[in-house]
């Protein structure tokens, strides 16, 4: 199973996170500081989970979404933001568009970063 994960931040803290959390438990974990970056990385070599912000400079997350949209439309996204009101009127539309993704808000522990991982890689947990 792929289980490299990418993460599109531009703040390196919240990537920073994202690696420590996942790389403990098995993960290899790419990061970018922007979307146009982010892109080139999927493009490269697509990820099992891209992990995406909305709020960056230049290309914004959603610009980005329908990007990577484009280059791997298979790999699951999952938008982490704490701006998610700000961007509203611009998901709905990619979501008509056909775009799948999921939504957090920021900021997220360590446990709910692998929770996420694994119940969108892995399924979830059959007690």
């Amino acid at each position: 199973m792929n289980r490299r994960i990418l993460t599109i931040d531009d703040d390196p803290a919240v990537r920073d996170a994202f690696v420590f959390a996942l790389s403990d438990v098995g993960y290899e974990v790419e990061t970018a500081a922007d979307g146009a970056e982010g892109v080139e990385l999927a493009r490269r070599n697509a990820p099992a989970l891209i992990f995406l912000d909305l709020r960056m400079p230049g290309m914004d997350g959603v610009e980005t979404l329908r990007r990577l949209h484009e280059v791997c439309p298979r790999v699951p996204v999952y938008i982490v933001t704490a701006f998610r009101p700000d961007y509203l009127d611009e998901l709905a539309q990619a979501a008509r568009d056909g775009l799948r993704f999921g939504i957090a808000s920021k900021p997220l522990t360590s446990d709910q970063i692998r929770t996420i991982t694994h119940s969108v890689l892995e399924g979830p947990k059959v007690m």
